[in-house]
């Protein structure tokens, strides 16, 4: 066997002889957990949430009150050509799509090219079955913001005083808040106003037209809109974040909290001086034993598990695997185990890092070709060794490799491990996880569940993204 390999017939006093089969599983379960990390860093971030959820792109020419007006080849500007008579000769035209729901904001403009004879414009939004010859807003399950007198109308005839009127050159937006499920309109990149969004169900943008030779641009994003729709958005994070950070923590709860952090994942000399900190602030931090962190069990091999840490983040994977071997025999007895595997990897990734190309393919042959057939293996291992194909691996496909977060995976996993050998361990699933992460779990799922509850609007919570953006969002 290669001296940076597994051996498979060591034996550690960590080990509860009474529980091996039960501890193994248990073990495989863990590896489970990080393998599915590690394919995690070939997808990077979570992708956008309204990806796949198609977003209005020009007008509906079908369901449109099409005898009073001409729409452009390109389905994107209406004219009204007919004399209205009587309120039941609007222009009106739907979205081909109604607006996308699984994101923070939707936004369309129009711009008003020609006012007509009494401007009467509208735009908004309308359900699905909208009676199509009348303005936005009339009817029931319709919102607008009307031209010719600034007046927003919801549902019914009678409008209410909203904002300025608009005519010829002016540009005009209408979007949701999913996230305050309100109606928002702007007039010349500025917001006009809001208003509670008290429709269920598809909603589609709208525009109206309703005197001669009024006639419209629509925008659905084709090319920039007028109104900053990205700094919007912002402003809405920030409002949220806000609003979180009016929340007060004693300072013992967030100070355990943190604490429990770095005993978990084994950064020793990070705690020393966080605990070194807090004693110095007037007055001084306590840990109550109340707020519920049990520290025997993530003290178990603190400086083991800080050392090992160190030499994987170091790229040092021999050392590595000598400390395991003196110190936790069991963890690496498997050869063919996740463990032994994605420490199998990083060798070969490290090597190729400091184009040692030759000593990686050796390297390979040896330790990595037992998992090219193995279920659950072969991707990453095909991924590993398709760094030789690139002159710069780093800039490919399978960069991801030579990271530091595939550094971190690594050294998670034999952090994990190694608390799973503790014969006091209640929860092996508590190996996984420090308690601040499962609280950052618990908000997920409860930001998905809200969200859920709301019909799905809105946009996911990624905690991967909250996290590199500075941003919150629920």
């Amino acid at each position: 066997m290669n001296n940076n390999g597994c051996s498979s017939n060591s034996t550690s006093s960590h080990v509860n002889s009474n529980s091996v089969g039960g501890r193994a599983a248990d073990h495989r379960d863990l590896g489970s957990h990080f393998l599915e990390l590690a394919r995690l860093g070939s997808a990077g971030a979570p992708g956008s949430a309204d990806e796949g959820e198609e977003s209005p792109t020009e007008l509906n020419t079908i369901n449109s009150s099409g005898g009073f007006l001409v729409m452009s080849t390109d389905k994107l500007s209406v004219k009204y050509t007919s004399v209205n008579l009587h309120g039941h000769d609007v222009g009106v035209v739907q979205a081909n799509r109604p607006a996308p729901v699984r994101r923070l904001a939707y936004y369309f403009e129009i711009y008003v090219k020609d006012a007509g004879a009494k401007g009467q414009i509208g735009i908004g939004f309308t359900s699905e079955n909208f009676k199509m010859r009348r303005q936005p807003g009339w009817e029931p399950n319709s919102c607008g913001y009307h031209g010719d007198d600034g007046f927003l109308y919801r549902g019914q005839g009678k409008g209410e005083a909203f904002g300025p009127t608009y005519t010829s050159g002016d540009i005009v937006g209408a979007g949701i808040n999913y996230a305050t499920q309100e109606f928002f309109f702007t007039k010349n990149k500025a917001v006009v106003g809001t208003v509670y969004k008290d429709m269920k169900g598809p909603l589609f943008p709208t525009v109206s037209v309703h005197s001669q030779n009024e006639e419209i641009n629509v925008n659905f994003g084709q090319k920039p809109f007028a109104f900053d729709i990205k700094a919007y958005e912002a402003q809405e994070r920030m409002r949220q974040q806000a609003t979180v950070e009016k929340i007060s923590l004693p300072p013992n709860i967030s100070y355990g909290i943190v604490r429990s952090y770095l005993l978990h994942y084994g950064y020793e000399d990070t705690l020393s001086s966080f605990d070194m900190a807090s004693k110095s602030t007037i007055p001084p931090i306590s840990l109550d034993q109340e707020n519920g962190f049990d520290e025997q069990e993530i003290l178990y091999a603190l400086n083991q598990r800080k050392t090992l840490r160190q030499l994987i983040q170091n790229g040092e994977i021999d050392a590595a695997f000598s400390k395991l071997r003196n110190w936790y025999p069991q963890v690496v007895q498997d050869e063919k185990s996740a463990t032994c595997f994605l420490l199998h990897c990083q060798k070969f990734i490290e090597l190729v890092r400091v184009g040692a190309l030759e000593e990686a393919i050796k390297y390979g042959r040896v330790e990595l070709s037992r998992f090219f057939e193995t279920a659950g293996f072969e991707d990453l291992v095909q991924e590993c060794v398709s760094l030789l194909a690139y002159e710069h691996p780093k800039e490919s496909f399978v960069g991801y490799l030579l990271e530091e977060s595939q550094r971190e995976v690594v050294a998670d996993t034999v952090n994990a491990m190694i608390l799973a050998t503790n014969p006091s361990a209640k929860n092996y699933q508590g190996c996984l996880h420090s308690y601040l992460e499962r609280l950052l779990r618990q908000l997920t799922a409860c930001c998905l569940e809200r969200r859920s509850l709301n019909g799905d609007q809105g946009e996911a919570f990624h905690l991967h993204r909250v996290l590199h953006n500075g941003n919150t969002r629920c």
